[in-house]
C-alpha cells in the first residue's frame, strides 16, 4: 500500500509529537517540513531527512503531498487548513482548532467541500485514565453526572511571554491560559459529561503578566442542557505545573482525573484506576515536555486508519467545534460580564 506523503507545517515545541508520530506510523512518511524560521526549519529537516520550506503555500504546491499537519501559531490554523483543503489535502491541526468560531466554521466547510479528512488533536482523549472514565460514563455504569469541576494551576513566566513573538496575544494566541494552558482540561470535562452547553458565564483577568493584553486566571460555570453545573479554575501563575484536576460527582459513584491518572470510586465501594504506562516511553527528543505522553500517537494513528481504511474518526472538525464555542462563550462573557447562552 502506498504510504501518505505527509508534510508538516510549523517547527515549534509540539512539531516532535507529530513527526515523530509520522515516522511510527507503518502508513505515512514526512517528506517535508515548513517553518517560516529557516534555522529551525532545516534543523528539523536534517532530523528527518526531508525537504524544507519557508511558505506553507509552497510546500503544498510542490511537495506532492497527501496529508498535511498543522503546528503552526494558534491564528495560522485557519488559514493552513483552508488552503490545504482547497488542493485536495487531509488535514489535522493541533488544538486550538481556531482563534474565532467563525474560523473554526470556515475550517470544516472546507474540508467538507473538497472531500477531505480533518482531525483536531486532543490527545488527552487518549490517556488511559480518560478512556477509564469515559467508558464508564458511557456504559451506564456511572449513572449521570450530577456536578462537575475542573482545575488548571500552572506556571508560565513573564520569560515565557517575552522570548515568543505570538504567545500571549489576542489576535495571534486568541487568548491566554483558557485558550493555550486550559483547553484540554475544559475539552475533557465537557466530553465526560457528553451534553450540549446551555449557557456559561466567566470571569477572566490579568492579574500578574503586566506585560501581555490576555488573561492568566479565569473561573466559571458551565450549564449543560441536562442540568448538570459545571465549574472551572485555571490561572498560569503559580509556582510549578500542578496535575491538573477533574472530578464528576455522578449517580452511582465519583471519577477523578488527576495528572493522567483516572480513578473511579463507586457508591458500593468497589474502586478501579487507570494509568500511564511509565514503561511506554517514546523518546521525542530534548525538551519535549514529559506529560504529553505518547497519547499524539494514538490520536494521529486513529486520523491515518480514518483517511487510508475509512475507520471512525474520534475527534472531527464539527466535535472540536464544540470546544471551540465553549471557549468562545468563555471569553464573551469574561469580557462583558454576561451569561452567554447557546
Amino acid at each position: 500500500m502506498k504510504k501518505q506523503r505527509v508534510g508538516i507545517v510549523g517547527c515549534g515545541n509540539i512539531f516532535p509529537m507529530h513527526a515523530k508520530s509520522v515516522e511510527l506510523n507503518e502508513h505515512a512518511e514526512l517528506v517535508a517540513i515548513c517553518d517560516v524560521k529557516e534555522d529551525r526549519a532545516q534543523k528539523a529537516a536534517n532530523q528527518y531527512n526531508c525537504a524544507y520550506y519557508l511558505d506553507y503555500k509552497q510546500m503544498i504546491d510542490e511537495a506532492d503531498l497527501d496529508v498535511v499537519h498543522v503546528c503552526t501559531p494558534h491564528h495560522m490554523h485557519a488559514p493552513v487548513v483552508i488552503y490545504a483543503a482547497e488542493k485536495g489535502k487531509h488535514v489535522i491541526t493541533e488544538k486550538p482548532m481556531s482563534i474565532t468560531v467563525a474560523d473554526a466554521e470556515a475550517m470544516i466547510e472546507a474540508c467538507r467541500t473538497h472531500n477531505v479528512t480533518f482531525g483536531v488533536i486532543f490527545q488527552n482523549r487518549y490517556n488511559p485514565g480518560s478512556v477509564l472514565i469515559k467508558e464508564a460514563l458511557d456504559s451506564g455504569k456511572l449513572g449521570r453526572v450530577l456536578g462537575a469541576r475542573c482545575s488548571v494551576t500552572w506556571k508560565r513566566t513573564d520569560e515565557y511571554y517575552s522570548k515568543s513573538d505570538w504567545k500571549g496575544t489576542w489576535d495571534k494566541e486568541g487568548g491566554g491560559v483558557i485558550i493555550d494552558q486550559a483547553i484540554h482540561t475544559l475539552d475533557l470535562m465537557r466530553w465526560f459529561i457528553g451534553d450540549d452547553i446551555a449557557a456559561i458565564s466567566a470571569h477572566i483577568e490579568n492579574r500578574t503578566h503586566r506585560q501581555i493584553d490576555v488573561e492568566d486566571v479565569a473561573d466559571g460555570v458551565i450549564e449543560f442542557k441536562n442540568g448538570t453545573m459545571a465549574s472551572f479554575y485555571a490561572m498560569n501563575y503559580h509556582s510549578y505545573d500542578a496535575p491538573v484536576e477533574i472530578e464528576l460527582h455522578c449517580e452511582k459513584g465519583t471519577a477523578h482525573i488527576k495528572a493522567e491518572q483516572g480513578a473511579i470510586h463507586y457508591e458500593d465501594g468497589t474502586e478501579i484506576s487507570r494509568d500511564t504506562d511509565r514503561n511506554n516511553v517514546i523518546d521525542y527528543g530534548a525538551g519535549v515536555k514529559t506529560y504529553w505522553g505518547i497519547s499524539h500517537i494514538h490520536q494521529i494513528g486513529n486520523f491515518y486508519d480514518a483517511v487510508i481504511h475509512g475507520e471512525p474518526l474520534h475527534i472531527t472538525g464539527e466535535e472540536a467545534l464544540k470546544t471551540q464555542k465553549m471557549v468562545a462563550a468563555i471569553y464573551e462573557s469574561g469580557k462583558t460580564g454576561l451569561k452567554v447562552q447557546f
